[in-house]
């Protein structure tokens, strides 16, 4: 392990060629300001930015750091940074960003691209690869470097899945080993509910979508939309099959937001559940502490990658979101603020972040780090899936995109509407929202 000396005396070097630069504040002619903006309701990462502050004035004299913490949950968070951003008064020199939000800033041109900051940072060679998808633009460039990310999984009761006969350790392949053992489920115990998938996009469509041949909602090589994709049919057709044989919930209790806090509070503890669908995180939920604290949770669960619709290659597929770091387009010092960012994002850093929050590594040394390999029994298995996984195609426009995916899933989860119908819905919706000529048929 890379102590934190030599990253300091690194930065103090980079500190020290940087002294020249014009300053951003008030503390005498040489003296230099970087304000960071993050969320405030995170604590974890509100001890990062204090550790990286002091660290980080510790081996730049003269460079003062002024944390701004923005208060709210995450859409308070991306409209205060948003109006802070339209000023060069107020807007940050590094900010922590929501990859669901970062294309959206980089197209209203608040965003530095990194590109030559990076090619240089030996520690970037560490930073798994999939990951780095999170902080690219659509130019292909390199906006934000990942702070943490997180993956999806089946999580399966095995007192569930061994009373009703299944063989364990468990691995489906296809989409009909899932419904097999569900149906098996069910024969062997009426009273279980065999298998949940959300009615939402995240721990549900988007898992299924992005594992067919179609292979998700974007095509990057054309930079267009898809319509017409079999594979979105296939997908709320896998969903209206468990809903409608009463392999999972009620399509009722599916609807509720809340559902999430029966199913891992209540039904998995329970043994009244099969599998779901969730995130890596989900140990956070039954650790010492948490809200539904479950001591034998790690004799009792097990994890499997989410299957490919047919087994294709590369036979497992997960969905990914987390937060970056980026650097505003408008900093005065842009130098010391990659530097920073930097810091923030060393090995030991990163390690303890990472620890502390429960979040998937996104970079490789530390995921091998023993610190990190015993976080949670699950650990390793859920970042493994990082390699098959995919990030959303977060553009400026995608979040009224996803608003219409959600409401074609949840209109046939309900019955209101067949998947034909839903996805022709989705079409015409889709290509209001981007415009005919900025789709592709497939």
């Amino acid at each position: 392990m890379r102590g934190i000396e030599k990253t300091l005396m690194a930065v103090a070097a980079v500190g020290l060629a940087l002294t020249g630069c014009s300053s951003g504040d008030s503390g005498g002619e040489d003296s230099q300001t970087l304000r960071i903006a993050y969320k405030k309701a995170d604590p974890v990462l509100e001890s990062l930015m204090t550790d990286t502050k002091a660290q980080f004035e510790a081996a730049n004299e003269g460079v003062t750091v002024e944390l701004s913490p923005i208060e709210g949950n995450d859409e308070d968070y991306a409209t205060k940074l948003a109006l802070s951003q339209r000023s060069p008064d107020t807007a940050p020199d590094v900010f922590a960003e929501d990859s669901f939000k970062l294309r959206a800033d980089v197209d209203a041109g608040y965003v530095l691209a990194l590109d030559d900051y990076l090619a240089d940072w030996e520690d970037w060679a560490t930073f798994n690869e999939t990951a780095k998808q999170a902080g690219l633009g659509d130019d292909g460039s390199t906006y934000a470097v990942p702070l943490e990310t997180d993956t999806r999984v089946i999580w399966y009761n095995q007192n569930v899945l061994g009373a009703a006969g299944i063989e364990l350790p468990w691995q489906p392949k296809t989409w009909d080993d899932l419904l097999g053992m569900a149906r098996t489920v069910k024969a062997s115990n009426p009273d279980v509910v065999p298998f949940s998938m959300y009615a939402g996009t995240m721990q549900s469509f988007y898992e299924l979508l992005y594992g067919t041949e179609d292979g998700g909602l974007y095509n990057e090589e054309e930079q267009k939309w898809v319509v017409g994709s079999q594979g979105f049919v296939d997908s709320l057709t896998f969903l209206k099959t468990i809903y409608d044989e009463g392999l999972a919930v009620s399509p009722a209790e599916a609807l509720d937001p809340n559902i999430w806090q029966q199913i891992v509070g209540e039904m998995l503890p329970q043994d009244r559940m099969g599998a779901t669908v969730e995130g890596s995180y989900a140990p956070q939920f039954w650790q010492e502490g948490a809200d539904y604290e479950w001591p034998e949770y790690g004799d009792v669960m097990a994890t499997a990658p989410f299957p490919t619709q047919d087994g294709q290659g590369p036979g497992a597929v997960s969905m990914s979101g987390g937060w970056t770091l980026a650097v505003g387009a408008g900093s005065k010092n842009p130098d010391l603020a990659v530097e920073f960012l930097k810091t923030a994002m060393n090995y030991d850093n990163s390690l303890a972040y990472t620890v502390d929050a429960s979040k998937i590594a996104v970079r490789t040394d530390v995921a091998e780090a023993s610190e990190y390999q015993e976080m949670n029994p699950f650990a390793s298995e859920v970042t493994e899936v990082l390699n098959v996984s995919n990030y959303r195609p977060a553009t400026a426009d995608f979040a009224e995109i996803d608003t219409a995916v959600l409401t074609a899933t949840q209109e046939v989860v309900a019955g209101g509407k067949s998947p034909e119908e839903a996805a022709a819905t989705y079409d015409e919706t889709l290509k209001r929202i981007v415009g005919e000529d900025n789709v592709i048929e497939e």
